[in-house]
């Protein structure tokens, strides 16, 4: 009976303190309502600037055309075997975004590791953290637009282009992960004896594989679509042959495009998403 009473009194007590402590909570009403006005004023600022004049007469038969592609697409097309059918640009498409993302992601760990403030001097980490920036400032169209001079149209272009703005976001999580390394695995590696080499295989690589695969395959889906995004301006894909058919309004190609697109994007994130689940799990 007597321990009944005592577990009460504590459960009581703690009680208390929780509702103590809810009491003393920082009184931060004020910085929330002024969030509030600013994202009001940036709201009603940004709508200020745009006029929107309804749809014209050429936009509503443009998406009637799209609308009907979509639910008339050419058959034909989306399961020919010819280099202008779509499983063809498809398979271009992916082969851009794979050969992009397994270059970046390679070219990513040197510059990760070269602007890591645990690896480095900051003076010199900071320098590389600048240069990362200053690629990722730059938009994937611009870059394609820069190389395609430098390679000519064509899937080398959308490659380069790929490998190039790669480096910017892979690097930058990277970082983040190199940064969160357990120094205490390394010390108690560098107490057995371990030479540095050994240090990296059993210390360093063990857990930075896991978050260097997961940012690889999450980069892989942004490239993917960058890819269809980057035939616009002639750097290989499907962008291009999209862009065809919406100029001369072959809407059923259209839809057969958009149709391949879509059933191709859906495939990758489901699979990704399994990699990326069974990684965050450590199986």
């Amino acid at each position: 009976m007597a321990v009944k009473l005592k577990d009460a009194e504590r459960a009581f007590d703690e009680h208390l303190s929780v509702a103590e402590m809810y009491m003393r909570r920082p009184r931060m009403w004020w910085l929330y309502t002024l969030i509030v006005l600013i994202v009001a004023v940036l709201v009603g600022w940004s709508g200020s600037t745009i006029e929107f004049e309804g749809l014209t007469v050429t936009g509503r038969s443009v998406a009637q055309g799209v609308i009907s592609g979509i639910t008339h697409p050419d058959l034909k097309l989306m399961f020919g075997t010819g280099e202008t059918d779509v499983p063809y640009l498809l398979l271009q498409t992916m082969a851009i975004a794979v050969l992009g993302t397994i270059f970046g992601a390679i070219l990513a760990i040197p510059f990760a590791f070269l602007a890591s403030t645990n690896i480095l001097p900051k003076p010199i980490a900071y320098f590389f953290r600048v240069v990362i920036l200053l690629i990722r400032t730059i938009p994937s169209l611009v870059w394609a637009l820069m190389w395609i001079r430098v390679t000519g149209p064509g899937a080398a272009c959308g490659v380069i282009t790929q490998s190039v703005c790669s480096i910017g976001m892979i690097s930058k999580m990277y970082i983040t992960a190199i940064e969160d390394l357990d120094t205490r695995i390394l010390e108690s590696l560098d107490a057995m004896g371990c030479t540095p080499f050994q240090k990296i295989r059993y210390g360093v690589i063990p857990q930075l594989t896991a978050s260097f695969i997961s940012t690889t395959i999450y980069r892989f889906d942004i490239n993917l679509k960058d890819a269809t995004t980057l035939g616009i301006v002639g750097a290989g894909g499907i962008g291009a042959s999209l862009v065809q058919c919406l100029n001369s309004r072959r809407w059923a190609m259209v839809g057969s495009f958009v149709w391949g697109l879509m059933i191709l994007v859906l495939i990758i994130e489901y699979l990704s998403t399994q990699v990326r689940s069974k990684l965050a799990r450590g199986e």
